[in-house]
């Protein structure tokens, strides 16, 4: 690997590690209540949340103590921002980020292989998801 292929591996690596680290240095700064929501999200997000590639999901996660910060200083009540039911809130908010939605792309990539496999002929007519 050349010094340059090795610049780039290295920038792309340690770009996303420091970003990531900025997101949980914000987060350490909310107080307690804010961040322990943000922290019970964001790990419902590392398991149930869009996949895809890590500049959307960084995007997603530094949106969120966005929002959480904003609230904080605002003394908005956790419940008024996330509601009665998180899980709902966070599909919601999953879902203004589309290209990351791994459930949208394996919806889509079903959809095609049954279409497919059912002789149609562009496999992408009627679908909607």
């Amino acid at each position: 690997m050349s010094d340059v292929e090795r610049g780039g591996f290295i920038s792309k690596v340690i770009g996303p590690k420091k970003r990531w680290r900025a997101y949980k240095a914000r987060t350490r700064e909310l107080p307690e209540s804010y961040r322990t929501a943000v922290e019970a999200l964001q790990r419902y997000l590392m398991y149930c949340g869009p996949g895809g590639d890590g500049a959307e999901a960084e995007t997603m996660f530094e949106d969120l103590v966005d929002l959480f910060e904003q609230s904080a200083a605002n003394e908005t009540p956790i419940r008024e921002i996330v509601g009665e039911d998180p899980v709902e809130f966070l599909e919601a908010f999953v879902r203004n980020y589309p290209d990351g939605n791994w459930r949208i792309r394996e919806r889509k990539r079903l959809n095609r292989a049954i279409a497919r496999a059912a002789g149609e002929t562009n496999g992408d007519e009627g679908l909607t998801g």
